[in-house]
């Protein structure tokens, strides 16, 4: 079995029932984009058990992704997306930063299936360590923001409405 660490992993982290008080930012987008790219971290802290913190989205240019790639991952190229961990699964003195997901657009096929990789790593997976974990829970996370809207829920499902 796949073991994971992370935040909801090490119980630092409310899981359900869902408590909503996550905070999401998002910069360099604005109107239909930014909700999309809202819902989609929603959608992925909910599947990761986590509903308690912040967590800002950025969009960037290949220049500055390149910068960031280079700085924090020694690779001198742009990439689709990274994400920067903040307070991590120990004890905080205040709300919980998740931490930073930048996006390139010009680098990724999908703004929304960018936005919930990066979000899940924020929570503690890793695709390189766990067995496909990540990969399993996002497929299903963006299976569900592709399901329509007025989908009927299932007994016991939380439906469209999320929290």
């Amino acid at each position: 079995a796949a073991r994971r660490r992370g935040l909801a992993a090490a119980g630092a982290i409310d899981r359900a029932p869902m408590s909503c008080r996550t905070e999401i930012e998002v910069f360099a987008a604005d109107g239909e984009l930014a909700e999309r790219l809202r819902a989609a971290a929603q959608a992925a802290l909910e599947a990761a058990g986590v509903g308690d913190g912040h967590l800002a989205i950025t969009l960037v240019d290949r220049e500055r992704m390149r910068a960031l790639n280079r700085s924090h991952r020694g690779r001198d190229k742009a990439t689709d997306v990274l994400s920067f961990p903040v307070d991590g699964s120990g004890p905080t003195a205040g709300p919980r930063e998740l931490g930073d997901v930048v996006l390139c657009p010009p680098e990724c096929e999908d703004l929304v299936e960018c936005t919930v990789h990066g979000v899940l790593h924020l929570c503690g997976y890793d695709h390189e360590t766990d067995d496909g974990e990540m990969f399993a829970l996002q497929e299903r996370v963006l299976t569900g923001l592709r399901a329509p809207r007025n989908a009927v829920a299932t007994p016991g499902s939380r439906g469209a409405g999320g929290c």
